[in-house]
């Protein structure tokens, strides 16, 4: 089956999405990312207050095959996290779109959107 790729999201090349709501990114990662995770079984979430630059990691994902560093797609501050995740990280796998988002961050510079991943990009990688 594919994986799933949502028109209405941007994308990195690490697997991560963006969903933008005014100045706030939603971010999680890709249905491809959680499938290559395989049972995801914990995740380190940071503080909300943090400021985080493109590039540089966001949260740490734990499955049962590996450990993997998560970046921020863009410069910004964290304003809000999916604590869920902290008791139940197996709804990464189950809904990385919906209920399975990571953080969200309050954009800096909203230029840098636009040198992310369109979906027709994102399924050619």
């Amino acid at each position: 089956m594919a994986d799933e790729v949502r028109e209405d999201l941007k994308y990195t090349k690490s697997h991560e999405w963006i969903k933008i709501k005014d100045d706030v990114a939603v971010v999680g990662i890709t249905d491809h990312a959680q499938a290559e995770l395989t049972d995801i079984v914990f995740v380190e979430l940071p503080e909300a207050g943090k400021e985080v630059k493109k590039g540089e990691e966001l949260c740490v994902i734990e499955s049962v095959k590996s450990v993997s560093e998560i970046y921020a797609p863009v410069n910004g501050k964290i304003v809000k996290v999916n604590s869920k995740l902290e008791d139940s990280p197996e709804i990464i796998n189950e809904s990385p779109y919906d209920d399975g988002w990571l953080v969200e961050l309050e954009i800096s510079d909203k230029s840098e959107v636009d040198s992310l991943l369109d979906a027709a990009e994102y399924k050619k990688l």
